[in-house]
């Protein structure tokens, strides 16, 4: 018996083709509206739902497929005798393949200026009606949802003469995954409708959308499960993105890491590396390549640097990929890699060699690629935030103290903010010429944090003299500063606003060194 399928699609790509080919194997054609007319226009013997219903499309084309014949056809179960007795009763055909896209709502709603009127006339209800019926009796009908099915339905339709049972159940839970999508982006963008009609940021219920990349051998630890997710529409630029050219599975460490280095290494106009270990930065450096900007920032911490992650915002040359495979390094990531480099690694088989392009367009299309909101877990809840995408400019600096900081020492704050805000609070970064000097990271204490960042500089046998200091929030007291300043520090960058901001800035002019106030605090929990 030949086959019936129902083809209604408001993205048509690809549609005509695959029609074609359906045609060619005898299937018949049944469709609707635009698609129907797009078929007849090609030549293709189509069937309006229209005729095969006997009632007109109406409403403005909103009833068109709510209809026994349409859903009979659709539901009935092949191998129930009452089910097939009553399409017999009632004149209604089988329904075997079901060719559905939806309007395209998340479009819409995406555009500037989208009205309310515009997103409810972009909900679809016929369509997610029918995809539930197909999905909902899977054994019996092929559903898809999306132009990607295409040529793997025609592949088993060609050699088989139907679709296999494996790909029949695939295709309905992508379809009911494409309803659940749907109707989560439809509730999110009307629970965050406000009175004004404005968006809230945050709706009233939220709706989260992922898609599993893979499972990981474990999780933080060996005793816990994990698997990685990416947001349905992930943004350019994002470690999601990432293409794994070489070495070993990446681990849920590897990969949390990896997404703090990249974070952190796109952010620089310049040539830039950082080396994460355990979620910190802990070398980071400017150069005027890739090499440079790697030696640079190794020699900050090479204790801590061994098995790190390493990340770089321009592609790795053979020179840059040379240092690097002197030490253990678990990942390690570029926007591209010369065929010199990555020979170097192939010997370095468990290296995780990993691929990820920049956004396109410079750093306006990098800021726009960023996270809007962060979400962290909570006991049965979730913190909703948006993200920490404050960028600190120069104009934007307040000199508090009598001794002003010269053009260098400026630019020297500026890279020492930019890293502090990716070390765990509370967070004290060292910096002089474009490179981290000592990293203090993640103690209850502030004074601790700056402890650690200069008994870290001693080990590397780096002076901490005439450095500059970023902290990510403010000096409750002097003694934080006065720890930095006994290190050597000749200049501060912290956010101020303190009850005893006087007190510090007096014990900065008192000890001689220059602090500017951001105006801005970057805890990192």
């Amino acid at each position: 018996m030949a086959l019936t399928a129902l083809i209604s699609v408001s993205d048509k790509t690809g549609i005509l083709e695959f029609a074609q080919a359906l045609h060619g194997l005898g299937v018949r054609l049944l469709s609707t509206g635009g698609t129907a007319k797009l078929l007849a226009d090609a030549g293709l013997p189509v069937t309006e739902v229209a005729e095969l219903t006997g009632f007109p499309e109406m409403l403005d084309g909103r009833v068109k497929t709510l209809h026994p014949k349409v859903h009979g056809g659709l539901l009935a179960r092949r191998d129930v005798p009452a089910h097939m007795a009553a399409l017999a009763q009632h004149g209604i055909g089988t329904i075997d393949l079901l060719v559905v896209n939806l309007y395209p709502f998340e479009a819409t709603v995406a555009k500037p200026g989208c009205t309310l009127e515009d997103a409810i006339e972009n909900i679809d209800i016929g369509g997610p009606a029918m995809v539930r019926s197909a999905a909902k009796n899977w054994k019996d009908v092929g559903v898809l949802t999306d132009a990607s099915q295409y040529g793997e339905a025609l592949a088993e339709l060609k050699a088989e003469g139907q679709l296999s049972r494996k790909t029949k159940f695939a295709f309905s839970v992508a379809a009911f995954n494409r309803i659940s999508q749907y109707d989560g982006a439809i509730s999110d963008y009307l629970s965050g409708l406000q009175e004004d009609g404005t968006h809230a940021l945050f709706p009233a219920q939220s709706n989260g959308r992922f898609v599993k990349l893979q499972d990981l051998r474990y999780g933080e630890n060996p005793h816990q499960q994990a698997a990685f997710y990416r947001d349905l529409y992930p943004a350019p630029g994002s470690l999601v993105s990432a293409k794994q050219l070489q070495g070993k599975e990446l681990s849920y460490n590897n990969i949390a890491d990896a997404d703090a280095a990249w974070e952190c290494v796109k952010g620089f106009d310049t040539p830039a590396c950082v080396i994460v270990k355990h979620a910190n930065p802990c070398g980071v450096a400017i150069g005027k390549d890739a090499h440079e900007a790697y030696s640079k920032a190794f020699k900050t911490d090479p204790t801590s640097a061994f098995g790190g992650i390493i990340a770089f915002n321009r592609p790795l040359d053979r020179a840059a990929a040379e240092a690097i495979s002197r030490q253990f390094v678990e990942v390690l990531m570029a926007p591209g890699y010369a065929p010199e480099a990555l020979e170097v690694f192939k010997s370095r088989v468990n290296v995780r060699v990993l691929e990820i392009a920049l956004p396109p367009g410079g750093k306006s299309a990098w800021e726009q690629g960023r996270n809007a909101v962060d979400v962290k877990r909570v006991g049965s809840g979730l913190l909703m935030q948006t993200a920490d995408n404050r960028e600190l400019t120069l104009d934007e600096l307040k000199v508090v103290t009598k001794k002003q900081p010269t053009p260098q020492q400026l630019q020297d704050l500026l890279f020492a903010w930019k890293v502090a805000k990716y070390v765990k609070s509370n967070a004290i970064v060292f910096c002089a010429d474009g490179m981290t000097m000592g990293v203090g990271a993640g103690q209850m204490s502030r004074l601790d944090s700056a402890r650690i960042a200069s008994i870290k500089a001693q080990h590397a046998n780096l002076s901490l003299q005439g450095t500059a200091v970023a902290s990510d929030a403010f000096f409750p007291f002097r003694d934080g500063l006065d720890v930095v300043v006994d290190a050597g520090a000749s200049c501060v960058i912290q956010p101020g606003g303190s009850m005893r901001d006087q007190e510090v800035i007096d014990a900065a002019d008192e000890r001689g060194v220059a602090m500017v106030f951001s105006g801005v605090r970057h805890f990192r929990h």
